[in-house]
C-alpha cells in the first residue's frame, strides 16, 4: 500500500474524525468521458495509488472484452509533472501503476519515460496502431489536482457507451490484483516500451507537413515569447520552432521548468487572462517580442497576445484565434490545391458553443463546416469518421484556446498551434499586418463575429439544477422563456432534454445527455447564447455571440447590443443574487 495515504486514514479512524472519513470515502470517484478529474490524496474519492490501480484494472478487463488482440497491440501511457508531497501521488507513478496493471496480465505497454505533452499520447496510439492510450494528467486545474484521460484506438477521447462500460468494469474490480502496487517489477518487463526517442522524432517530422513558408521562418525578424506555465510545454515547442526553421522563441525562465507548486501564477490557466502572462509580457518588453504564446501546462491549449501600436498587449480570444488559424490554414490549402473540385471533401469543425466563424467562412468558400457538441471528444470522434470516407479534416476548434491543426493529432494540440501560429504571424509581417489586422481582415470579408464568455462559480448541484429547472418550467410549467429583457426569443435548443424547436419534429439534431445541462437560446436580434455546466470544474458556464453579414462594419454598435444581451442573461436568466452564484474573477 501507499504509507502515505495509509497513515492518513489511520489516524483519522484513530482520531474518529467521522465528517473527514465520509468526506474521503462517501462516494466513488466518477469515471465519464473525461476519465477521472480529482483532488489528490486519500481515499475513493480522491487520485491516489488505489484508485489509479482499480481504474486501470476495470479500464485493462474492459480492452480486453474489446479486443482480442489486446496483447499483441498494447496500450500507450504518458504523464505530465504534477506531484502532491503530502499523499506520495505523482503522475509518474500513477503513470507506472497503471503500466504494472497492464503488464501484469501480459499487456504491452508502451510507457513514456518522461513528461510529455498530453497530444503524445493520441498521436502514438495512432502512430503505433495500439488499442488505447491513458494520459495522467489535470491539464490546467489546481495544483492538488489530477487526472486520467483515456482514448480509444480511432486516436480520439472516448465517449459513450465506452465510460459506461469502463466504470461498470472498475465497480467489479476493485480488489487489487497480486503485485498491483510493486511498480518496480515493470522495469526488467519485456512487455515495457519507450515510445519517447521515436514520437518525438516521427511527431515533428508530421507537423512539417502543416510547414507552408520555411524561407518566410528562416528570415524573419518577428520575435516571440513562450511560456509553459511551470508544464511541460517548453522543450517541444522549442523543437516545434526547430522543425520549421523558426529561431527559438524566449522561454519565460521563472516558468520554463516544470514545477508541481505552479509558484508564479494563482491558476496555471493561461485562459484566466493578463495575469498568468504578467512574467511575459515582462519578457516581451525587455526582448522586443511582439508575440507572446502561451501553453497550459499539458500544453494541448494555446493562448496568444500580440503587442499593438498603442503598446497595449492585446490577448485574443479562443474564437478570434480560431477565427485566424481557421483561415490561415483554408489559405494555405488553397494555394497548394488547385483543383477546384477537391474543396467539396474538405471540412472544418467546431464545437456549439464557439463562435461561427467558420461557418462563415465555410459558406463563402465553398467547404463544409459541422458543429459538435462541447468537447474534443466529439470533434475527434468526428474527424476520424470523416476521414475514414476519404474527406479531409483541415481543422477543428473550440472556444476554450484548444486547436487541432494537424490530422496527425485527433484532439487539441497546443505545440502545434503554437509553432503554425508563430509561421502565420511571420508571413503577415512580411506582408506588413499584424494578427489583430488580418483578424480584422477575416471579420470585413466574411461578416464580424462577436463573441462573449464567462461563468459563475455554484458548488451546490442542488442550486444549479433548480436555475435550469427555473429556465425549463418559466412561464408555468414545461415552458422556455420568451424573452431575456428587452431581447426576444425565437429559438430554443435544449441538449438536455432533446428539445429543439427550430426542428420540425422538435428533436434536437445533436447527441443529447440528461446527465449535463446544457440550454441554447437564439434571439430575434440574431444573437445565440448557450448556458452550461463545465464536466470538470463547479462552474455554470456562458457563451454569447452576434453576427453579422459582411459589410456591416460597425463594430462598437454590435459590442454594445452583445453586453446589453449578456447583461439581461446574467440579470433574468442567471439570477445571481437570488442563486447565491461567486462571478469570475479577473
Amino acid at each position: 500500500c501507499n504509507p502515505k495515504t495509509s497513515a492518513i486514514v489511520k489516524k483519522l479512524v484513530a482520531d474518529g474524525n467521522a465528517g473527514e472519513l465520509q468526506k474521503y470515502f462517501g462516494s466513488r470517484m466518477e469515471f465519464g468521458t473525461a476519465g477521472l478529474r480529482a483532488a489528490m490524496g486519500a481515499g475513493i474519492s480522491h487520485m491516489n495509488d488505489l484508485t489509479i490501480i482499480q481504474t486501470t484494472q476495470g479500464f485493462c478487463r474492459y480492452l480486453e472484452k474489446n479486443f482480442s488482440d489486446l496483447k499483441k497491440r498494447g496500450v500507450v501511457i504518458g504523464f505530465d509533472a504534477r506531484a502532491h508531497l503530502s499523499s506520495g501521488g505523482s503522475s509518474k507513478r500513477f503513470a507506472r501503476l497503471a503500466a504494472n496493471t497492464f503488464i501484469s496480465q501480459g499487456v504491452p505497454v508502451y510507457l513514456f519515460s518522461d513528461i510529455t505533452p498530453t497530444p503524445f499520447v493520441p498521436y502514438t496510439v495512432t502512430h503505433l496502431k495500439l488499442c488505447a492510450g491513458i494520459m495522467v494528467t489535470a491539464s490546467h486545474n489546481p495544483k492538488q489536482d489530477n487526472g486520467y484521460k483515456v482514448y480509444w484506438e480511432n486516436g480520439a477521447q472516448i465517449i459513450s457507451p465506452h465510460d459506461k462500460g469502463i466504470s461498470q468494469a472498475i465497480e467489479e474490480n476493485q480488489e487489487p490484483w497480486p503485485q498491483a502496487w510493486d511498480d518496480k517489477l515493470i522495469d526488467s518487463s519485456l512487455l515495457l516500451h519507450d515510445p519517447y526517442a521515436t514520437v518525438n522524432k516521427d511527431y515533428f517530422k508530421d507537423i512539417q507537413k502543416q510547414c507552408f513558408h520555411r524561407n518566410i521562418n528562416k528570415e524573419t525578424n518577428l520575435k516571440f515569447v513562450h511560456t509553459s506555465v511551470h508544464g511541460v510545454g517548453h522543450k517541444f515547442v522549442q523543437l516545434a520552432f526547430k522543425a520549421f526553421d523558426l529561431s527559438p522563441p524566449f522561454a519565460v525562465p521563472e516558468q520554463k521548468d516544470p514545477d508541481p507548486e505552479f509558484p508564479t501564477v494563482k491558476y496555471p490557466n493561461p485562459e484566466e487572462g493578463k495575469g498568468v502572462l504578467t512574467l511575459s509580457f515582462a519578457l516581451a518588453e525587455k526582448d522586443g517580442a511582439k508575440i507572446i504564446l502561451a501553453n497550459d501546462p499539458d500544453a494541448d491549449r494555446l493562448a496568444v497576445a500580440e503587442k499593438q501600436e498603442s503598446g497595449e498587449w492585446k490577448v485574443f480570444s479562443g474564437n478570434e484565434l480560431g477565427a485566424l488559424l481557421g483561415w490561415w490554414i483554408f489559405t494555405c490549402w488553397k494555394n497548394h490545391n488547385r483543383d477546384t473540385c477537391a474543396i467539396k471533401d474538405v471540412y472544418m469543425l467546431s464545437s456549439t458553443v464557439s463562435s461561427k466563424i467558420l461557418r462563415a467562412i465555410a459558406l463563402k468558400e465553398g467547404f463544409h463546416f459541422e458543429e459538435t457538441l462541447t468537447g474534443f471528444k466529439w470533434m475527434g470522434n468526428r474527424a476520424k469518421q470523416l476521414m475514414d470516407q476519404g474527406k479531409a479534416v483541415l481543422f477543428a476548434f473550440e472556444e476554450a484556446i484548444g486547436y487541432m491543426c494537424c490530422p496527425a493529432v485527433l484532439d487539441k494540440d497546443g505545440v502545434s498551434a503554437a509553432v503554425i501560429t508563430a509561421e502565420m504571424a511571420s508571413y503577415l509581417a512580411t506582408r506588413n499586418l499584424s494578427l489583430s489586422q488580418q483578424l480584422k481582415a477575416v471579420y470585413d470579408e466574411y461578416g464580424f463575429h462577436i463573441t462573449k464568455a464567462s461563468y459563475f462559480i455554484c458548488h451546490d448541484p442542488k442550486v444549479i439544477q433548480q436555475l435550469f429547472d427555473n429556465l425549463r418550467n418559466f412561464d408555468g410549467k414545461n415552458t422556455y422563456p420568451k424573452s431575456c429583457g428587452r431581447f426576444k426569443v425565437s429559438g430554443i435548443r435544449d441538449l438536455t432534454t432533446g428539445y429543439d424547436s427550430s426542428q420540425p419534429d422538435q428533436k434536437a439534431i445533436l447527441p443529447t445527455s440528461k446527465s449535463s445541462q446544457m440550454i441554447t437560446f437564439t434571439f430575434a436580434n440574431g444573437g445565440v447564447a448557450t448556458m452550461r455546466t463545465s464536466g470538470t470544474e463547479p462552474k455554470i458556464k456562458y457563451y454569447s455571440e452576434l453576427c453579422a453579414p459582411p459589410g456591416n462594419s460597425d463594430v462598437e454598435q454590435l459590442k454594445k447590443e452583445l453586453d446589453e444581451l449578456v447583461n439581461a442573461l446574467e440579470k433574468h436568466f442567471f439570477q445571481p443574487e437570488k442563486n447565491n452564484l461567486q462571478r469570475k474573477t479577473e
